[in-house]
């Protein structure tokens, strides 16, 4: 694990261990299933994704960074307009936040911002870091996500109340996926 994971994972704050042992395993398997090419990939089930099986793409360094670093987060409360882990987070104050810290990449904006930024890819060939965007609020873009791998993604719902792992294939959100972009080569 690097340098900065290892930072990621506290943050600067007291972090109980179980956060840190989940985030630890979770970075490990995200990192591990960026190099098997899965038989069928979950994401080709989303409107406007190709039916046919497309190859894993390899994630690039800096994705890689951001995945992890948005798996640290996990558990960090949900707070409206939020742009860090102590006061909590929103999901475009979640995508800018982690962007900055693991990439040294500055994103800014509500969700619906974000979305202009970076370079739309198709589904299908999404890797660790890429930017989801949903229409949650019957508003184009209103909610951002980061993908990491395997047709799962990390995100900051209100809902929930907690930034949290979820799936591109649950009904809810493959009904309101809108677009993928990316802001690696």
């Amino acid at each position: 694990m690097t340098g900065r994971a290892r930072m990621a994972l506290t943050h600067g704050a007291a972090v109980p261990s179980t956060r840190s042992a989940l985030a630890a395993v979770c970075a490990a398997l995200v990192l591990a299933a960026c190099g098997t090419t899965p038989t069928a990939p979950p994401i080709a089930r989303l409107p406007g994704a190709p039916q046919s099986q497309a190859p894993a793409l390899p994630a690039t360094d800096n994705g890689n960074e951001v995945a992890i670093y948005a798996l640290s987060l996990i558990d960090t409360g949900y707070r409206f307009g939020g742009k860090n882990p102590s006061a909590g987070l929103d999901c475009s104050g979640m995508v800018s936040y982690i962007f900055g810290q693991a990439a040294n990449y500055r994103i800014s904006g509500s969700a619906a911002d974000i979305a202009r930024q970076g370079r739309q890819i198709d589904p299908s060939q999404l890797r660790a870091g890429d930017l989801v965007f949903f229409n949650t609020q019957n508003r184009p873009f209103s909610h951002v996500g980061i993908y990491l791998g395997d047709g799962r993604f990390v995100h900051a719902p209100s809902t929930n109340g907690k930034v949290h792992i979820s799936r591109l294939d649950n009904p809810y959100f493959s009904r309101r996926f809108e677009m993928a972009r990316t802001y690696f080569n």
